[in-house]
């Protein structure tokens, strides 16, 4: 059993990433990604953590791309080479993501919700604050009853109180993945809206600018979807991956290891995962 999609304190997770590797070494995985939002800054302490057992640890991260509609997240996994040019443009999202929580902070505190960005930055404890931190902080001050209500109807997108941010154009976050050795990966693709023909044709054009696989099993996608993700990653030659998308005690319903309809993410993915790293 391996997991693919994870996150750690150096995003919206709730452990830090030496007790991640300690969770997954627990539960006998085999191999595990960490995968924290526009931040490497949790991988050497992952990396250390997982040396001398038996856990195959793979850097990685996740990256928020330019979409008009529905929401297009991009992993990069595997990520052993020159990590600069990915460092650099993550800064840049960083920037546009603080510069986005404030204008959030904001419209709430306009209109009576009790908020504050020195609540959020003692909440996140490091230097990415998320609207997963946001939802979290509007849920234990019982705003709404849980952290889905909170992106259903305060701050998902097209919500009262969502703002955009900027985001990587897709053949920048694709080119600088490859150049720290990794391979890029369309992540969840339902939260993507598209539907239907127009998903086979955003496929191809992902894998025309870089992208090297489809994350089919996820746990909000159901069996079905993730077959036919599975099916369209063939046909487009992609490798497929899985993970739980781990987030710890906050989102209790993911567990280590388990992805679409609770079952576990099975080793072979991770060997046609890096299969086609090496034919690309």
């Amino acid at each position: 059993m391996i997991d693919l999609h994870t996150h750690s304190t150096a995003s919206d997770g709730s452990y830090p990433p030496e007790k991640l590797i300690e969770l997954a070494i627990d539960r006998r995985l085999s191999a595990l990604a960490l995968t924290d939002h526009d931040t490497l800054d949790g991988l050497e302490k992952a990396r250390t953590r997982a040396q001398g057992s038996s856990l195959r640890f793979i850097p990685g991260v996740e990256i928020e791309i330019e979409l008009e509609a529905g929401e297009f997240h991009l992993l990069g996994l595997g990520l052993e080479g020159d990590r600069r040019m990915l460092a650099d443009a993550l800064g840049r999202v960083q920037g546009s993501r603080r510069t986005r929580n404030e204008r959030m902070v904001d419209k709430m505190r306009a209109a009576g919700i009790p908020i504050s960005m020195e609540e959020l930055a003692a909440m996140a404890g490091g230097d990415i604050i998320s609207r997963a931190h946001i939802a979290q902080l509007l849920t234990r001050k019982k705003v709404v009853n849980s952290i889905d209500a909170a992106f259903k109807r305060l701050i998902g997108k097209g919500m009262p109180y969502y703002e955009p941010r900027a985001c990587l154009p897709l053949r920048e976050a694709t080119a600088a993945i490859r150049a720290a050795g990794g391979i890029a990966v369309v992540a969840h693709p339902v939260s993507l809206g598209i539907r239907g023909p127009a998903l086979r044709t955003f496929f191809s054009s992902c894998r025309d600018q870089g992208v090297g696989a489809i994350e089919a099993w996820h746990p909000n996608h159901t069996l079905k979807e993730t077959h036919r993700f599975e099916k369209l990653a063939r046909e487009l030659d992609l490798a497929v991956t899985g993970g739980s998308d781990f987030h710890g005690p906050h989102v209790p319903q993911r567990r280590l290891g388990f992805s679409t309809a609770g079952r576990e993410v099975a080793d072979a993915l991770l060997d046609g995962l890096f299969l086609q790293r090496r034919d690309g």
